[in-house]
């Protein structure tokens, strides 16, 4: 579903951000991207989402070059970015174009993020968590076969963040979209991904692989979790001493 061929993206500056990535996201599948801060992480899912372009190689998604932003992809970042004059409902519906279809489309997404009672509310009246079940919500209206998240639930505090890891596993479980998520917490990824990408080195690239075989609802308290937590921090050491 995702495919990078020999990616590299230089910006203006003259920085090379990533540099000869090859990785390819199989359809459904959730691939967790980790690395230390600056390895380009970001950037590869911006070249993904059309927001960036690559200055060599090729980025496909379905099968078709990315050349800008696509609406089969979708996009939650680290910020809900609500529009605070509109409700969550509106928030959720706000570019839909199916005007016969967005209400029941919308109070469907609504309902899978667990926000039914509040969708009539601005996000001044929401916490964070809420603001971001929103966001999820926005993203996943359309049901986008690409589903990107840029480390989306870095701000929130730590119980929230297990909560809403847990209810994008249930989200994901509605149409299992493919899923690009990065992220700086490896237990986030060890818990959410069937494979982990670590990056590393400026300019960034691949490091090393995980495929995790561990059926989910994932135990954080089990042997073989704390086995892979060894493994993924070993990992990041290495990326760090390649950096």
């Amino acid at each position: 579903m995702i495919h990078l061929r020999d990616v590299a993206k230089r910006f203006p500056n003259g920085l090379l951000a990533v540099s000869d990535v090859d990785l390819t996201v199989e359809a459904s599948e959730i691939v967790a991207v980790i690395g230390p801060s600056g390895c380009g992480k970001s950037t590869v899912l911006r070249l993904i989402a059309g927001l960036e372009t690559a200055t060599a190689g090729t980025v496909e998604v379905a099968g078709h070059q990315v050349v800008g932003p696509d609406r089969s992809v979708g996009l939650v970042f680290q910020e809900p970015r609500l529009m605070p004059w509109l409700t969550v409902a509106q928030n959720v519906a706000f570019g839909l174009e199916d005007r016969d279809r967005k209400r029941a489309v919308v109070n469907e997404a609504i309902e899978r993020v667990g926000l039914g009672p509040f969708s009539h509310c601005l996000p001044k009246e929401l916490s964070g968590g809420m603001a971001q079940r929103t966001a999820i919500a926005r993203a996943l209206v359309t049901k986008p076969p690409v589903l990107l998240l840029d480390e989306p639930f870095s701000s929130l505090d730590a119980f929230t963040r297990v909560d809403l890891q847990d209810h994008l596993l249930d989200v994901w479980d509605w149409y299992r979209p493919t899923t690009f998520l990065v992220t700086h917490d490896i237990d986030e990824a060890l818990t959410l991904a069937d494979r982990v990408v670590v990056f590393g080195g400026t300019p960034g690239v691949v490091r090393a692989e995980l495929t995790l075989d561990l059926p989910r609802p994932r135990d954080r308290t089990a042997r073989d979790f704390h086995v892979l937590q060894d493994r993924a921090r070993a990992e990041l050491g290495s990326s760090r001493v390649g950096a």
